[in-house]
């Protein structure tokens, strides 16, 4: 995976290139070459593009409506994969404020619990991937970029994450996730949800240990072999904090 510095533009002030390069084992070892792009869901092309997905993906497995807000603001900030003119995934992040945060409608005593303890606590919701032109690398890339938002450059410490009690096991293995509050219904979405959690230090060393390294993945299991490298993350930082419009990314 190689990242290309891209000029920042009106709908997307922080925009990044990823080259995404897999071998494909049942054609000879030949490396199949695709570039998508992460950006901020500043633009309404963007946003229209992204709310579609996430009624195509929650939709059918019967959840009710799901969408961004109308626009981005200091602690709700949305990143978007792109690939061509296509919205091939989102993920959005919801950072501790004022207005709390949205997983406290049914889980409020254990985010009460973090507080008192201390932690800098952020959400990660309306995660959606699509299932034809989506891949796990694009996951990968999305969470770390969330991750790089939310702990490297605001400095919060402490992940939760609202899932669906069939995914558990899922995101237990894929990100090494311990479940924080038990199945409850989510009033939002009228679906039962479970509360996950990790912490950033954790993640941190997974990256540090594993990034950059997609050989890792067959064994490895984790999403965390999939994620950038050190020196890319380092790339990733500088392209934000660089980026002209700082607001639109909340990193004044």
């Amino acid at each position: 995976m190689t990242l290309h510095a891209q000029p920042g533009s009106p709908s997307s002030p922080v925009g990044f290139l990823v080259e995404h390069a897999r071998i494909d084992p049942t054609d000879s070892g030949r490396v199949n070459h695709r570039r998508f792009k992460i950006a901020s869901a500043d633009s309404f092309v963007v946003r229209e593009s992204t709310n579609l997905l996430l009624k195509q993906r929650y939709g059918w497995r019967g959840y009710q409506t799901v969408s961004l807000p109308s626009n981005q603001t200091a602690n709700r900030i949305t990143l978007t994969a792109i690939e061509g003119d296509e919205t091939i995934g989102t993920i959005t992040v919801g950072l501790d404020g004022l207005e709390g945060m949205n997983c406290e409608d049914a889980f409020g005593a254990e985010i009460a619990a973090l507080r008192a303890a201390g932690h800098r606590v952020c959400e990660f919701t309306k995660l959606a991937i699509d299932p034809v032109a989506g891949t796990k690398r694009v996951l990968a890339g999305l969470f770390h970029v969330a991750y790089i938002v939310a702990h490297r450059l605001r400095g919060y410490d402490t992940l939760v994450m609202e899932v669906n009690p069939r995914h558990v096991r899922y995101y237990e293995r894929i990100l090494g996730a311990r479940v924080l509050g038990a199945e409850r219904m989510n009033q939002a979405v009228k679906a039962p949800a479970v509360l996950l959690t990790i912490d950033f230090g954790y993640i941190a060393g997974q990256i540090r240990r594993l990034g950059g390294r997609p050989e890792l993945s067959p064994a490895d299991r984790s999403l965390y072999s999939l994620a950038f490298s050190a020196r890319e993350e380092d790339g990733i930082i500088t392209r934000l904090m660089s980026a002209q419009r700082p607001a639109s990314m909340a990193l004044n």
